[in-house]
């Protein structure tokens, strides 16, 4: 007899009860959860003739995440009578167990006519397991849907792949990025799913890597849903360590479980998006899909297509593809791997996987150093810009890239920390030397560019600063590559010198003399070196993320190289740049005064102590984040000039900056309090970090100042802080320059002692001690 909802436990707590099992993790807890679930369902469904429970996507293959919805359909035969009510006593019972449910009632007739028009649900019944009932239903259901996908599947080929590229769009490539969908992810769940499809249709073979990899990404799927309590997807940064201690995932090299786990879908994910590419190539050699290469290729889709094509030596294109001409010996020939790569980055095809197999086993190893046709066939693959990308992942996926590049192996799948960047290293590093593909004709020397970006992040697979540890690489690497000693100490230099244009820019004082100076003696009096600087800086940050990038910073970066660059022909660097006559005005005013210009916010105000923390407070009560502040005086007035971004697109009035400004220096204003209500109404979207705050100090970086460098995670008012905090300790700011990326701010502070002079070190860490606690 069927129980009621009322005799038996809620599938909540069923599910809980299995979660709960110590040592539960893997395969084991899909089993039990499967087992649980199915036992669960069949005390719902009744044992009758022509009524039948099946399920499908993650119950159906049995490999359900914990809280993931459940897929089931209520099959029947057409002369079931109560239907509906029937239904209802088993989808009623999940729902309210808490439980998601898609669900649907049907005949197999009406099922296999949904399956026609729709391609998902095609793909969905693949995977049909019966659960509880009359199990004479799924049987035809079943063999008829998979006559249908297989007389089917190549006409909906277009169709699948598009789909595919649309869910590829909007979530990535999981084998690169830092916080990936597990399912949804170039290389994820869905990926394997539709090579089991693509198989299913006998269209390709299912490939046995992947048989390996997809067990990785349903385990941490598990134990991500497990530490969540939810059906979460995204492996997000602050899960990371619990799923990899969930998982036993220790290093035994001592880098973080984060690292640990990150790497693992990483790797799984590249195999299975390497092998999904290879069967999409198989199918589309034998489809009309390949017209469209014939066309790009010869000129006309229906003109006769030669079976092979010439691209290099012992290099064709055959069915869309590169592959080695029939006499080729790569055992023989040291420069095929590379001119192969060249042939596929400048034709737009990719390497066959039967190609860099065969390289992969047979191949030659280079001279060191490399000749000179070899170095000009790899860095041809870095000019072709994103093509390059694609070539070099198909290297590195067969372990030819790190034959060219030993150093290659410690940045493979390595995670990145600084939560601006959306790549792991050795992806940033190859989306960069594309980004720098575009401004080859823009410098002197391309190939320097190309190698020296490639290079730029080798040192994070080492220990220690990564900008220095990375030159002494770079430095190997560009002479086993064959550069003179010129050109490797120029790639060198790149990469010591990588972060010298962005730090500077956005944390120093342009208007001192001394930080152009420094920028110049940097670049070694070269202004090639400060050209390709430029150049690797703009690519380094469009590679890094959306949050690395804008127009502000571009415009810093800008100045500083142009200030630099007239250094370097001979002139003199910058004086601090007088009060136009503008702000000159304001100043004999006497008065306060505000005056908001396009990115600018000018305050004039009687000098004295609390000036600049009190205007700071209401810019950012009016939702204004600082990017930089210069604060002057002239006969008594304090002219200080910030430049601003509004956090919500919109310039405040300067009437109202002013009144606010003018209560806040009276006195009359609760500014603290005001900004700790503001904060709370971002904290609830917005919670901020725990990390503390770190102080650095710069005594070489300013004339007759010292340059205090304070970082922490963004808040709102927290320059205000800051600033008070400086006051308190007796300091002057000459200056500061404010930088916030993805949450985290780099403030630097140009401050004197009140009587002028450069901060004491004995005085130091009380000052540290007082910023702490803010």
């Amino acid at each position: 007899m069927t129980l009621t909802p009322s005799e038996h436990r809620s599938l909540n707590e069923v599910r809980a009860d299995v979660l709960r099992r110590p040592g539960l993790v893997g395969v084991e807890l899909r089993i039990a959860l499967s087992d649980a679930y199915d036992d669960w369902l069949q005390a719902l469904v009744p044992d009758r003739a022509g009524i039948e429970l099946i399920a499908v996507g993650g119950l159906g293959r049995g490999e359900p995440a914990p809280y993931s919805d459940l897929d089931l359909v209520l099959l029947h035969d057409g002369k079931v009578r109560g239907l509906t009510e029937l239904a209802d006593s088993i989808w009623y019972p999940i729902w309210d167990g808490g439980v998601g449910l898609d669900h649907s009632v049907r005949t197999v007739d009406e099922a296999v006519a949904v399956a026609k028009d729709d391609l998902k649900a095609v793909l969905g019944l693949l995977d049909v397991r019966h659960i509880a009932g009359d199990s004479s239903l799924w049987g035809p259901l079943r063999a008829r849907v998979l006559d249908l996908w297989r007389a089917t599947a190549t006409k909906r080929f277009a169709e699948l792949r598009e789909l595919t590229r649309a869910r590829w769009d909007v979530a990535g490539e999981a084998a690169f990025l830092l916080e990936p969908n597990l399912k949804d992810s170039r290389g994820g769940l869905r990926d394997t799913h539709l090579l089991h499809a693509l198989a299913t249709a006998q269209l390709v073979d299912f490939p046995a890597p992947v048989r390996a990899a997809y067990p990785v990404l349903l385990d941490v799927r598990g134990e991500l849903h497990r530490r969540t309590g939810r059906a979460e997807d995204v492996l997000r940064l602050q899960e990371q360590d619990s799923v990899a201690d969930a998982l036993g995932l220790i290093d035994p090299d001592g880098s973080p479980g984060r690292d640990v786990v990150l790497r693992r879908v990483n790797e799984a994910a590249r195999t299975i998006a390497y092998s999904l590419d290879v069967a999409w190539r198989r199918i589309e050699a034998t489809t009309p899909a390949r017209r469209s290469t014939r066309a790009r290729l010869f000129g006309s889709a229906t003109a006769p297509v030669p079976e092979r094509i010439g691209l290099a030596r012992d290099v064709v294109a055959q069915d869309g593809e590169v592959v080695l001409a029939r006499d080729s010996d790569p055992s023989s020939d040291p420069g095929l791997v590379l001119r192969a790569a060249r042939a596929a980055a400048e034709s737009g095809l990719p390497l066959s996987a039967f190609t860099l197999n065969r390289l992969a086993e047979e191949a030659a190893p280079l001279p060191e150093p490399w000749p000179d046709h070899a170095r000009d066939d790899f860095v041809s693959v870095l000019g072709a810009g994103q093509a390059a990308v694609h070539v070099l992942e198909s290297l590195d996926h067969a372990g030819l890239l790190e034959r060219l590049i030993p150093e290659w192996t410690a940045v493979r799948c390595k995670a990145q920390h600084n939560p601006v960047h959306t790549f792991t290293v050795d992806r940033h590093l190859l989306e960069a030397a594309a980004q720098a593909a575009q401004f080859t004709r823009r410098v002197s020397r391309p190939d320097l560019l190309l190698v020296g970006t490639l290079l730029h992040d080798i040192g994070k697979g080492f220990r220690g600063d990564h900008s220095v540890t990375g030159a002494v690489h770079a430095r190997t690497i560009a002479q086993r590559m064959g550069f003179d000693r010129h050109d490797a100490a120029v790639i060198t230099a790149l990469v010591r010198h990588h972060l010298l244009l962005p730090n500077t820019a956005t944390r120093r004082d342009l208007d001192n003399p001394r930080t152009i100076t420094i920028v110049a003696n940097a670049v070694g009096d070269s202004p090639d070196l400060l050209e390709l600087l430029h150049a690797l800086t703009i690519a380094d940050a469009a590679a890094t993320g959306p949050a690395a990038w804008s127009d502000w910073k571009a415009g810093l970066i800008e100045d500083l190289v142009g200030r630099a660059h007239e250094v370097l022909k001979g002139g003199e660097p910058p004086a601090v740049t007088p009060l136009d006559d503008e702000r000159r005005a304001l100043a004999d005013a006497g008065e306060l005064a505000v005056q908001i210009h396009d990115d600018k916010v000018i305050v004039a105000a009687p000098d004295a102590v609390g000036v600049l923390y009190r205007t700071a407070g209401v810019l950012a009560l009016h939702s204004l984040d600082v990017r930089s502040a210069s604060i002057r005086t002239h006969n008594g007035m304090a002219v200080n000039t910030f430049v601003v971004e509004p956090r919500f697109g919109r310039l405040p009035d300067p009437v109202l900056v002013r009144g606010d400004l003018a209560r806040a220096l009276d006195g009359a204003m609760a500014l603290a309090e005001r900004l700790r209500e503001k904060e709370r109404s971002y904290a609830r979207t917005s919670p901020p970090r725990a990390d503390p705050p770190t102080i650095h100090w710069f005594d070489d970086d300013a004339t007759d100042a010292t340059v205090l460098e304070f970082r922490a995670s963004d808040a709102i008012g927290l320059l205000c802080r800051v600033t008070a905090a400086l006051e308190r300790c007796q300091l002057d700011v000459r200056s500061a320059r404010v930088s916030s990326m993805a949450g985290v701010v780099v403030d630097a502070f140009y401050v004197t002692t009140r009587g002028g002079h450069p901060i004491p070190p004995d005085a130091r860490p009380d000052i540290e001690a007082e910023l702490t606690r803010i």
